[in-house]
């Protein structure tokens, strides 16, 4: 465990397993069609490759880097979109994967620009949703752990854009980011 971690939330074996889980489920739900799925970058990499690679439908990439963060701890209140998509959704069917859904203002706002732009349709799929925390009216269509409101990193997510490479999800400690 790495020295910043307060305690391992998640291990590499329960993220495999359930990954695993969801992945199997949005492909019969997608099985016959032709889906983009678009990772949110930064956070999602991790958790996006392991997720297509489990899925047998036929599908396009591509990512978009949207942030409501900054450099600090708390949502900013404010979409900055600083790579858009690369493919035009317009008929499509899109499959939005996230790291976290936490207040729920980013993907709240993304779906509803995706399906402004002419998505056939939206769906939203998460490694975690913290539901405690949600502002928004949104929720993921598939979602691999519910968790408590905690700082948390490993598998793609950060602080300041470190921890991205553990193989696991771990709670920060307090003191790193305070």
């Amino acid at each position: 465990m790495h020295q910043d971690c307060e305690r391992i939330l998640l291990t590499e074996q329960q993220i495999c397993t359930r990954v695993k889980e969801v992945a199997c489920e949005v492909d019969a739900r997608y099985a016959g069609k032709f889906p983009l799925v678009v990772g949110i970058l930064k956070g999602s990499i991790i958790f996006y490759s392991d997720f297509i690679r489990e899925l047998s439908c036929p599908v396009e990439l591509d990512f978009m880097a949207v942030s409501s963060y900054g450099s600090g701890a708390v949502s900013s209140g404010k979409l900055k979109i600083k790579k858009d998509l690369d493919r035009d959704v317009k008929g499509r069917d899109v499959i939005i994967v996230e790291d976290i859904i936490d207040s729920g203002f980013t993907l709240a706002n993304l779906k509803t620009l995706l399906l402004e732009r002419g998505a056939a349709s939206v769906i939203i799929v998460t490694l975690l949703n913290k539901a405690e925390r949600r502002e928004y009216d949104i929720s993921p269509d598939y979602n691999c752990f519910d968790i408590e409101n905690e700082f948390v990193i490993g598998y793609g997510l950060d602080y300041n854009e470190r921890y991205r490479n553990l193989p696991y999800i771990g709670i920060l400690k307090h003191e790193v980011y305070e």
